[in-house]
């Protein structure tokens, strides 16, 4: 699919500035499972549509849960 000439795509909002989110938790593993992808990696910022701040609490986040066992680190 091609994009028009001087077209940009809109910029994503970050779901937790809209929500107004202070602090993200480990153990909200149904939050942090949208921003992990199918193989166990972390989505990336520009996919995920996360401000940087946010960006940088979900991966802390997502990094705990797998050290407990509550993500997995990766699917066999």
């Amino acid at each position: 699919m091609k994009r028009e000439r001087g077209r940009r795509p809109r910029k994503r909002v970050c779901s937790f500035c809209v929500d107004k989110v202070e602090s993200l938790d480990y153990k909200e593993t149904g939050k942090l499972r949208k921003f992990v992808t199918e193989r166990g990696k972390i989505l990336p910022r520009r996919i995920s549509g996360n401000c940087a701040k946010h960006q940088r609490q979900v991966t802390v986040a997502i990094k705990r849960a797998r050290s407990i066992a509550l993500l997995p680190y990766s699917v066999e």
